[in-house]
């Protein structure tokens, strides 16, 4: 009987898909120094993503370690004290929880030293309603930024239809999303309809919205961590919306987004009552 066949593992990523734009090029790199590697890149391979400025608040360059070369303790206190992130061999969710750290360094620093903050003020076992939410918008996060208020109150407010739809035709100029959840990028692996990330949605000055989507996505993870670490950006899960990403218009390819697709209330659910809109956050970044 023939050996089975081994696919290397770059196979296993669609770049076509709008998920990975901010990350087409960190994993070429990658693609480039492993071409017909099975095995996911490992913590030496993963580090070269990071730059030397790459670090948490207490200023020590962030490293992907072994698991098996660290001592016992919490996740985020070992990032915080120590900057070393646990990085397990072979696993999908870890190579992207790496990838994230290379696009959005400032959030995820801010995101780990509010968790070792509520860390070392809580009593007993309860993690609390804003480390619920900081893990929530750190494995499922999806930012939208964007200058113009229609499409962001009608996402806000789960008005599905006018948002996707209606106004489908502002969504190549005028809208901008960043995906930051690193369990998010890994469902695209295999995706499927019914993906749903948790999202802030970011209104800009018209202004401050650059043609350039890697300078705007510096300044937006700056200017998010910034308001993250005064504790003016996310406290409860509230906070957050829900967002059926095959909905955005160019999103889905398997079919056409048309009213039958946008009629799956399976995935486009329609609130029972009246929702409460999440606030839009309001950057500028001149």
């Amino acid at each position: 009987m023939s050996e089975p066949r081994t696919i290397p593992w770059r196979h296993s990523i669609d770049l076509n898909l709008p998920c990975w734009e901010d990350y087409k090029e960190a994993l070429n790199k990658l693609f480039a120094e492993s071409v017909a590697a099975t095995g996911l890149p490992d913590v030496s391979a993963l580090q070269t993503l990071l730059s030397p400025a790459v670090c948490n608040l207490k200023g020590k360059a962030i490293q992907f370690v072994s698991p098996s070369l660290l001592p016992a303790g919490s996740y985020e206190e070992q990032i915080f004290n120590t900057a070393k992130v646990s990085t397990r061999t072979n696993n999908w969710h870890d190579v992207c929880n790496a990838l994230v750290w290379s696009r959005y360094p400032a959030l995820k620093a801010a995101i780990n030293a509010r968790h070792f903050g509520e860390i070392q003020n809580q009593s007993g076992t309860e993690r609390g309603r804003l480390r619920d939410a900081l893990t929530l918008w750190d494995e499922c996060g999806v930012i939208v930024a964007s200058a113009n208020n229609q499409v962001l109150e009608n996402l806000a407010s789960r008005n599905w239809k006018s948002a996707f739809q209606n106004l489908a035709h502002l969504w190549q100029d005028d809208v901008r999303v960043f995906i930051c959840g690193h369990a998010l990028l890994e469902k695209f692996l295999n995706p499927y309809k019914a993906i749903t990330a948790h999202a802030l949605f970011v209104q800009l000055d018209p202004g401050s919205f650059p043609t350039d989507r890697a300078k705007l996505l510096a300044d937006v993870d700056r200017s998010l961590a910034s308001k993250l670490l005064q504790g003016n950006l996310i406290k409860t899960t509230a906070d957050l919306s829900p967002l059926p990403l095959a909905g955005i218009p160019g999103w889905w390819k398997r079919c056409e987004q048309d009213d039958d697709f946008y009629a799956d209330t399976s995935v486009f659910r329609i609130p029972a009552a009246p929702v409460d809109p999440v606030q839009l956050v309001e950057l500028d970044l001149h």
